[in-house]
């Protein structure tokens, strides 16, 4: 670990705007990488519990797009749009998410997955533009609890496909 003058542990330059949610899951790296990487598959898990998802456009590769609506579970609809910027399969993604594709308030996540044993550690990292703009993605929009549970629903769809025989 690198620390300061002080003595004390070194920040990441962007720690006050960062959410960084990590996951084990039960799953094979390139099954769980696969996930993210197919329309077909990211409609059936993207999203905290209750929300659905509608895809417009999607297009997975380097200045590709998703274009989606996830729709909560009160009836309030979310425009969302992705762009990926970098792609290492079945190690990385890279994404600039926001509402639009000029959206201001666009953040950029990375995506890491990491072999545990046969189970895969996914690890996603989300910068924010400004420390203002994670507070409130995190007091508004539950965001820190919203990650977890798309984790979760995702550990639970790939768990289900491994279990199913479904890995190619």
């Amino acid at each position: 670990m690198s620390e300061t003058g002080r003595g004390a542990p070194a920040r990441s330059a962007t720690a006050a705007r960062e959410i960084v949610i990590s996951r084990v899951i039960d799953a094979p790296r390139e099954l769980v990488f696969e996930a993210f990487t197919e329309v077909r598959h990211l409609s059936q898990w993207w999203g905290p519990e209750g929300f659905t998802t509608t895809t417009r456009a999607f297009e997975f590769g380097v200045g590709g797009e998703w274009d989606f609506v996830m729709h909560g579970p009160n009836g309030t609809d979310y425009q969302e749009w992705i762009s990926w910027t970098e792609i290492v399969p079945p190690e990385r993604i890279a994404l600039l998410h926001g509402e639009s594709r000029h959206d201001p308030g666009a953040f950029e996540s990375v995506l890491t997955f990491a072999p545990d044993g046969a189970a895969t550690r996914l690890e996603m990292r989300t910068v924010f533009p400004t420390k203002e703009a994670r507070d409130e993605a995190v007091e508004k929009y539950g965001a820190i609890e919203g990650g977890r549970q798309t984790l979760s629903k995702l550990s639970a769809y790939v768990t289900e496909m491994v279990g199913k025989g479904v890995e190619d």
